[in-house]
């Protein structure tokens, strides 16, 4: 197996945990190639690992635009859902062909930035966000499959994946969503209205916004990616034509994840 490795800070490739996953990879026969932002995924790669945490995940997900090329994400930090896996449980289970590729979907947006780093990847796996650029607050007119939503005035309005659940989203309010439903969610930032909810909406419905601004500009996000762009700007968001291929780890579990990662259920009743 050939295995391209991504790391996002070049000092984690001094990480003990990162030099025995390589060292135990190729005594175990696998090609490895290192590569660094900016560096180009090669096409034998049959496998491409992520090592950092979930920025970086997003970062390397850009390298495998359109190709069959599986994803893992090697944890080196506090928390991580795209990459939960830490290096000393990965050589093993590659090595054995215990693990499975699951599908995440990929959200695109319809929108001249101005930024070329999201003009040539106009996709996000996470989210996508507009979101004040001054002290005014933004209004944002939603539609859903071109039925009007009631508008949002808030700091923003965040458009995420399933995914993306526990990201942006989770901090805004959001929904806890299982990474395999088929679900986009709605999510507005720092809301002034006291009726006003996160909303689920299936994932083949076409999402589409206008702002209404003081500020000449708003910020647009696609995952860790910014740009300003014109308030007058529409935008059209929809689930692209092909999904990240993620590897997953048999033995992990999204809600044992929940659990470690965000102590979810935290009970002294729940102690086992």
């Amino acid at each position: 197996m050939n295995i391209a490795i991504y790391i996002g800070k070049r000092e984690a490739s001094e990480d003990d945990g990162v030099k025995t996953l390589l060292s135990d990879l190729r005594k175990g026969g696998c090609g490895l190639k290192l590569l660094y932002e900016g560096d180009v995924l090669e096409s034998d790669a049959d496998m491409l690992l992520s090592v950092g945490g979930d920025g970086t995940f997003l970062s390397a997900a850009k390298l495998v635009q359109g190709r069959d090329i599986p994803v893992m994400g090697v944890n080196l930090g506090r928390l991580g859902f795209l990459s939960e896996n830490r290096p000393s449980s990965i050589a093993t289970a590659l090595l054995s062909n215990d693990y499975t590729i699951e599908d995440r979907a990929v959200l695109r947006a319809d929108v001249v930035t101005g930024n070329p780093e999201i003009d040539g990847w106009p996709y996000a796996l996470n989210e996508f966000t507009v979101h004040r650029s001054g002290a005014a607050m933004l209004g944002v007119e939603a539609s859903v499959d071109g039925v009007r939503l009631p508008t949002y005035w808030a700091d923003g309005l965040i458009i995420s994946t399933s995914s993306g659940s526990t990201a942006y989203s989770l901090s805004s309010g959001g929904p806890i969503v299982l990474p395999e439903s088929k679900v986009l969610i709605i999510t507005p930032i720092a809301p002034h209205n006291l009726n006003v909810r996160p909303l689920v909406v299936p994932d083949s419905a076409e999402i589409a916004l206008r702002m209404h601004s003081r500020d000449e500009n708003v910020i647009f996000t696609a995952d860790n990616r910014t740009a300003a762009v014109p308030a007058s700007v529409e935008i059209a968001i929809r689930v692209a034509q092909f999904s990240l291929k993620r590897v997953r780890l048999k033995k992990s579990n999204f809600i044992d994840a929940l659990t470690e990662k965000l102590f979810w259920g935290e009970d002294v009743r729940n102690n086992n």
